[in-house]
């Protein structure tokens, strides 16, 4: 009896003896190894300096129809059709003229990155130039002021050329595989010239216009006025956004629509639509 069972006691202890040893052997391989990490996320470096070039298509328009008020508010200062009737504030030229142009130009820039954020400074120029025309609608019209008649007869013409600009701009994007998407903001300066002139003519007249021999007295009168500058330096605000896609490790290929509004000179306001294709290498 004695030694069944202990043959009884054997066999319960068997399946047990027999995982122990590799049981022992999961839990040393664990120890040894530690426990299961997952790697770092790896994202297109865009870190650092980058240069480039690009080809650009831009679209100016321009204000004209205040640039004629301080030619005749100067000229005819003394003048009651001024001081009263207030006809430096006629606007014979439009406020909407157009002109497209092609051109190219460069960038170069530093990113900073943080993973999937890429924060930078880029400089970037375009030579694209263009002229702007104002339109121009003569009119005529007559006043009674302080007792006498005036016909007054406006006439005037404006241009606006931008030959360069550029702008200087702060940068935020982030990482989407190869792409970068960003979008900016900045201080734009351009180069450009300008001329505006500007003629009110007519007669005053102590009786009726135009004037006939009745008697009155008719006085005919000219009040003009001119302004221009060559090279004279334009300055405003950039924004925009577009996006880079890496190409290798250290190319990659642009696209970019960038607006800028100058401020205005000699009462000319101008603003510059620019669509871009480039490319960049990645130091």
């Amino acid at each position: 009896m004695r030694w069944v069972i202990c043959a009884a006691f054997a066999c319960a202890l068997a399946p047990s003896a027999l995982l122990a040893p590799s049981a022992f052997a999961a839990d040393l391989d664990d120890t040894l190894r530690g426990p299961l990490t997952v790697g770092p996320a790896t994202f297109t470096r865009w870190a650092g300096f980058y240069a480039g070039g690009q080809f650009d298509y831009s679209s100016g328009n321009t204000d004209f129809s205040k640039a004629t008020q301080p030619l005749i508010a100067n000229s005819g200062q003394q003048l009651a059709l001024v001081n009263i009737a207030h006809v430096d504030q006629w606007t014979p030229l439009g406020s909407n003229s157009n002109a497209n142009a092609t051109g190219f130009g460069g960038f170069v820039g530093y990113n900073t990155q943080w993973q999937d954020l890429v924060l930078g400074v880029e400089a970037n120029y375009t030579h694209a130039p263009f002229t702007t025309v104002a339109t121009n609608t003569p009119f005529g019209r007559t006043l009674n002021v302080n007792g006498l008649n005036y016909s007054v007869n406006p006439t005037a013409s404006g241009s606006l050329s931008i030959t360069d600009f550029g702008s200087l701009r702060a940068r935020v994007g982030y990482v989407f595989n190869n792409f970068l998407p960003y979008g900016f903001a900045g201080f734009a300066l351009g180069r450009g010239s300008y001329k505006v002139t500007a003629d009110w003519s007519g007669q005053q007249s102590t009786g009726t216009l135009p004037c006939i021999p009745n008697g009155s007295t008719c006085i005919d009168y000219d009040i003009a006025g001119s302004v221009g500058k060559t090279n004279t330096l334009l300055y405003g605000f950039a924004v925009g956004g577009g996006f880079d896609m890496a190409v290798t490790q250290n190319i990659f290929l642009r696209g970019e629509y960038e607006f800028i509004q100058f401020a205005p000179v000699a009462n000319i306001t101008a603003t510059i639509s620019s669509v871009r294709a480039g490319a960049g290498f990645k130091f």
